[in-house]
């Protein structure tokens, strides 16, 4: 079994998690540790117009729709780039921009 990888939270992605009701940061954490062990998670979607190999968690609750969007392509980490949740059919322009700005900040880092 591959070791664990550690997860990274980029900006404010964690306290956006930690902002989610009950039951979905509870139901988002699990899916998280599923990619941390090699694992696709439950409901996911490729998110490339964020970038190459970005992907997104879906997560249903009684409060709502609720989005992880993470990166799990580098060798050194899981990378979460944004949560939040999702208010209409068609992800918010907003939070495409500012997933793309913290993917493109990350590949500016040296290692990657």
């Amino acid at each position: 079994m591959p070791p664990l990888k550690p997860v990274e939270f980029l900006g404010s992605s964690l306290d956006d998690l930690r902002a989610f009701p009950p039951s979905a940061k509870r139901e988002a954490g699990y899916q998280i540790d599923q990619v941390q062990n090699g694992f696709d998670p439950d409901d996911w979607k490729p998110m490339n117009v964020v970038g190459q190999g970005v992907r997104e968690i879906r997560v249903r609750d009684g409060a709502g729709a609720f989005r992880v969007i993470y990166i799990a392509k580098f060798a050194d980490a899981v990378y979460v780039i944004h949560c939040f949740q999702k208010k209409t059919e068609k992800t918010n322009k907003a939070d495409i921009d500012l997933a793309s700005k913290r993917y493109r900040d990350l590949l500016q880092e040296p290692s990657k």
